[in-house]
């Protein structure tokens, strides 16, 4: 083989039951470049990397690596090889230290015991040389999103990977992050690492890669250098079509006031949020990571305690201690990590969809009502699965997000707020999303949405309220939100505002 790659995958077949993921798929990735892999959820790139790193066996096909073929039975079989992968999904310990953390299953030994501070010494050496301001001795769960994310990176560069895999790796990170994160890739690229990279944001796509490659329902279409590429041509090549429809929102009428949020708080998350809802309306929440947006929607949904202001719907004062509560009072909330929060995996379409409406299917279940449910939600939002009884965990990120939103529509809700509705998923499967909420405010139905995307704040949103580490800066209605206007109020004390 040539060394001219470090890494080939040729003719790579996966199936499972039901399902051929990939049909002879290739890659063929250069030392010190960044390969980026582009295509809709559900075109085979996640499938294709878990067939690498030792999580899947294809069923076929041949991976050489660094001039041997190899056929990894584990991750930690991968790793120590030379690949390792930062996923999409995040799964950190949270009761143990970000360095317990960073060396779990490798921990330096002084004989039987674990080597503390030499573990602690070299994790201060490896956050120095990422220029990463983590405290090695935190504990996992106290950290951000975002700043777990960087932990994950850390993890991934300590093994003196000749291959690093990043899915979805700037999908929680701030501007300042992402920046920080593609120094980090030049130095490794310096290194003659290569990165793979697998990402829907078509701007930062085109800041880092030099190869290109599509797949498109399991199939290899191209690989291309970045630059001969332009973003219409990806997507295009990713969707099998132009998607001129990124942002369907139409002009529908604003009806009445529905929910009406005075002076809200909740201890040092955010204080004084105070905001009216109108039913046909889409709000989005704008700000940088760590404004508070999410934590706003959590109290209004109940599962974070409110330590002041007040929440009233249709004119009447709610007083909402707990999910229960807040479905109850017809308030449903897709939430921003689905992992974690939103699908139980190991369940099927049909069980997700009526996870958060039980009662309606009486004890024992009704089987019978809950498959006519499935069915009317999958047809309605286009579910691709070859079943009801298909395991979530076995569908595309974009697919388990709709059912995600089966679940709530199903509870039947007057409000519907959507936390990330779009994070992790593709362009193609992004505008479906956008089209189904446009649709549902279109219904009457009253929409909060947040976003960290601006372009998706922008094109969706009748008006945007923008947070600021906890406090609310400003709403903007449609026609005067700039981008500029927005980052404005994002990076804002509120003093600033009442200056203006």
């Amino acid at each position: 083989m040539s060394q001219e790659f470090i890494l080939e995958m040729k003719d790579i077949v996966k199936e499972f039951p039901g399902v051929k993921a990939l049909k002879g798929v290739e890659l063929k990735v250069r030392p010190g470049t960044v390969h980026t892999l582009m295509g809709e959820n559900g075109a085979g790139k996640s499938t294709l990397m878990k067939c690498l790193i030792g999580i899947y066996k294809q069923t076929s096909g041949q991976i050489v690596f660094d001039g041997k073929e190899v056929n990894f039975q584990s991750t930690l079989q991968a790793m120590n090889a030379g690949i390792s992968m930062i996923h999409q999904e995040l799964s950190p310990v949270p009761e143990r230290s970000v360095c317990e953390n960073v060396w779990m299953g490798r921990e330096p030994r002084k004989g039987i015991c674990v080597d503390h501070k030499k573990m602690r010494t070299e994790c201060f050496k490896l956050f120095e040389k990422l220029g990463l301001d983590l405290d090695p001795d935190e504990k996992m769960g106290n950290l951000t999103v975002a700043k777990m994310q960087m932990v994950e990176i850390a993890k991934a560069v300590s093994y003196d990977s000749k291959i690093v895999i990043m899915d979805e790796p700037t999908s929680a990170l701030t501007e300042g992050e992402v920046e920080h994160l593609f120094r980090i890739i030049e130095e490794l690229k310096s290194r003659d690492v290569a990165i793979i990279y697998i990402s829907h944001k078509m701007a930062e796509i085109f800041q880092i890669s030099d190869d290109i490659t599509v797949y498109r329902d399991g199939e290899y279409i191209t690989t291309k250098p970045a630059e001969e590429l332009t973003t219409d041509e990806v997507v295009s090549l990713m969707v099998g079509r132009e998607v001129t429809e990124m942002f369907p929102k139409v002009e529908c009428e604003i009806g009445e006031t529905i929910l009406k949020v005075e002076n809200l708080s909740s201890g040092t998350a955010f204080q004084n949020v105070s905001f009216e809802l109108h039913r046909g309306e889409i709000l989005g929440f704008s700000g940088l990571v760590g404004a508070g947006r999410t934590e706003i929607v959590e109290t209004i949904f109940g599962v974070r305690r409110k330590t002041g202001g007040t929440i009233y719907k249709d004119g009447k004062e709610l007083n909402i201690k707990s999910a229960e509560d807040a479905i109850s009072n017809g308030i449903a909330l897709l939430t921003e990590d689905r992992r974690e929060n939103g699908i139980v995996g190991l369940l099927s379409i049909k069980e997700n969809v009526g996870l958060a409406n039980l009662k309606r299917y009486g004890f024992p279940l009704n089987h019978k009502k809950m498959n006519q449910d499935g069915n009317k939600y999958k047809e309605m939002l286009s579910i691709k699965a070859p079943s009801l009884e298909t395991p979530v965990m076995n569908l595309s990120g974009g697919n388990q997000q709709k059912v995600l939103v089966g679940r709530w529509l199903l509870t039947n809700p007057d409000i519907l707020i959507v936390d990330e509705p779009t994070r992790g998923i593709d362009v193609g499967a992004k505008a479906e999303i956008h089209s189904i909420i446009t649709k549902l405010a279109g219904e009457g139905k009253a929409i909060i949405m947040i976003s960290s995307e601006m372009p998706e704040v922008m094109g969706m949103s009748d008006r945007v309220l923008i947070m600021h580490e906890g406090r609310q800066t400003g709403i903007l209605n449609r026609d005067e939100a700039t981008s500029e206007l927005i980052m404005q109020y994002a990076t804002m004390e509120p003093q600033d505002q009442n200056d203006k």
